[in-house]
């Protein structure tokens, strides 16, 4: 039998649905983030271990990054990717919440400038993600290497019926781009012949979604919420700069002395803050109405939603 070789087609093979998985990543570690700062709050900052030890949430976060890890590395299926994003999520949270630690001489947990390197960093996750998924569109190949893959979750532990969907419009997607005929065929082939499976999952997911009020899933709040931040993030850059260039300026009203405390490392972190904040929020208000059905032109699936890690 004559093989037909293969010719490479980039540096890398992009999956259609993990910008899904990196962006659940990211909300999950900030839900951690925000739940480990109330409970401390609550708790009054209880000390973990015995005499001088204290075992900082830190550590409890690297080693659910490592689990995530050895489960990614040694487990098939889409159960085990979801348990990989959440415990790394999870684990993430509890790293980046005590960022205050590792980057000040005094392990200052509550250093000023933390949440802003917390939010630099998440949003250059964020970006990151977004830069991979939308600097070109997929390639027929990898609309069919993407769909393969839900295809062998489908041998092992059968398909629910909404990823064997988005499995066959990525074949069909993947079809259209030129992808050899033959290759699609036993693709599709496999995904139609997979056994049903049920959707927990995604059952799980609209559950959650109608347990939010109405009036809170409201398209209405993403033009309120996105234009305070454009006003918050301008503030934020034009005090930053007068703050910078008026600093160690100060006046005395009554009682009170206001001191400017001028440029440092933590007024430079607050700055770029704002200004990738700003850079980011404007232009998006600005194009807001041409980016409708992005998850949906993305997925190859009719209608716009959030996809699990396939």
């Amino acid at each position: 039998m004559q093989i037909q070789r293969r010719h490479r087609h980039g540096a890398i093979t992009r999956s259609a649905t993990g910008p899904g998985a990196a962006e659940a990543f990211i909300i999950i570690a900030i839900g951690t983030i925000l739940i480990t700062r109330l409970y401390l709050e609550l708790t009054g900052y209880p000390q973990v271990g015995g005499g001088e030890l204290h075992i900082a949430h830190a550590l409890w976060g690297g080693a659910l990054m490592m689990l995530a890890l050895l489960i990614g590395w040694m487990m098939l299926g889409l159960g085990a990717r979801v348990t990989c994003v959440v415990l790394g999520g999870i684990g993430f949270g509890l790293f980046l919440d005590e960022i205050g630690k590792f980057i000040t001489k005094t392990n200052d947990y509550f250093y000023g400038a933390a949440p802003e390197i917390m939010y630099i960093l998440v949003v250059l996750i964020l970006v990151g993600a977004r830069v991979v998924r939308d600097f070109r569109p997929l390639s027929p190949q990898e609309c069919l290497a993407s769909a393969a893959l839900i295809a062998s979750d489908g041998i092992a532990r059968g398909l629910a019926v909404r990823r064997r969907e988005i499995g066959l419009s990525l074949v069909e997607r993947a079809r259209r781009g030129g992808v050899d005929p033959d290759d699609a065929a036993r693709v599709q082939a496999l995904l139609l012949s997979a056994d049903t499976a049920s959707d927990r999952l995604y059952a799980l997911q609209v559950k959650a979604l109608r347990l939010i009020p109405g009036f809170f899933r409201s398209p209405r709040w993403v033009p309120v919420i996105g234009w305070l931040m454009v006003i918050s993030a301008f503030f934020s850059v034009v005090l930053g700069v007068l703050g910078g260039a008026l600093g160690r300026w100060y006046y005395v009203e009554e009682d009170v002395v206001r001191e400017l405390a001028g440029w440092s490392l933590a007024s430079v972190i607050l700055l770029v803050s704002a200004v990738l904040t700003l850079g980011m929020a404007l232009p998006a208000m600005i194009a807001r109405r041409r980016t409708d059905g992005v998850c949906g032109r993305w997925c190859g699936c009719a209608t716009p939603h959030w996809c699990p890690p396939c």
